[in-house]
């Protein structure tokens, strides 16, 4: 059988623009969070939605909160860009934190997107219907506010803010950031898994930011 035939080292150019896309991702992706969450309406409510005509005129009488999902979805790209590259920063004893961290972030990413396709864009297909009409389709909204059906996957997406709390343990444990910024990082995951109240996302998005920022930057710099 023929041996495998090693491959020449990457041009310094391509690993130095990999490098820069992976810390740009790094950077970016807390801060569309973060824009996704302020852009909901009434923002400073710390009140959950539990009633369906308070959540389709939540929807129904806001541009800004399809805008900001559209960047929520479109941030997903850029968190898988950061879980791989994240994961690859921990290594011998504490590789297990990577790969665990980087399966859980990359699948709950992808259910992120499975999320606001599915319980997002979709309303955008009912916002200008006649009232009549609007009102004859209630049932189908009553379904998809109560996640009926095989919707209930896309909880699935609690699993992104898990796997970045293993990876932000694992950078605690292997030294590799200092504490407070992993504290930060995990304190603001950490906030993204409550029950919807965007006031409270939203300072956990911020928190994220003040962790996952300077990270990027030493990525972006070269100095990691």
């Amino acid at each position: 059988m023929a041996r495998l035939q090693t491959t020449a080292p990457e041009p310094p150019a391509l690993v130095r623009l990999r490098e820069i896309g992976a810390g740009l991702c790094i950077m970016l992706f807390p801060v569309m969070l973060l824009i996704g969450f302020v852009t909901h309406p009434d923002i400073l409510s710390l009140s959950r939605i539990t009633d369906l005509d308070d959540w389709i005129a939540e929807w129904r009488s806001s541009t800004m909160f399809h805008v900001g999902h559209l960047l929520v979805m479109f941030a997903v790209p850029l968190i898988i860009v950061a879980c791989f590259r994240l994961a690859a920063l921990l290594d011998g004893a504490f590789a297990w934190y990577g790969l665990i961290g980087g399966v859980m972030g990359v699948f709950g990413a992808f259910m992120l997107a499975v999320d606001k396709g599915a319980l997002t864009f979709v309303l955008t297909a009912f916002v200008d219907l006649p009232e009549a009409e609007f009102t004859a389709s209630q049932p189908a909204m009553q379904a998809i506010f109560e996640r009926d059906g095989w919707l209930w996957i896309t909880w699935g997406f609690a699993t992104l803010p898990v796997g970045f709390i293993v990876l932000a343990a694992g950078f605690i444990r292997q030294g590799a950031i200092p504490r407070w910024q992993g504290w930060s990082m995990i304190a603001g995951l950490v906030l993204l898994l409550n029950p919807d109240i965007e006031i409270i996302s939203t300072v956990g998005a911020l928190l994220m930011c003040l962790g996952f920022f300077p990270l990027g930057a030493r990525i972006l710099a070269g100095r990691i």
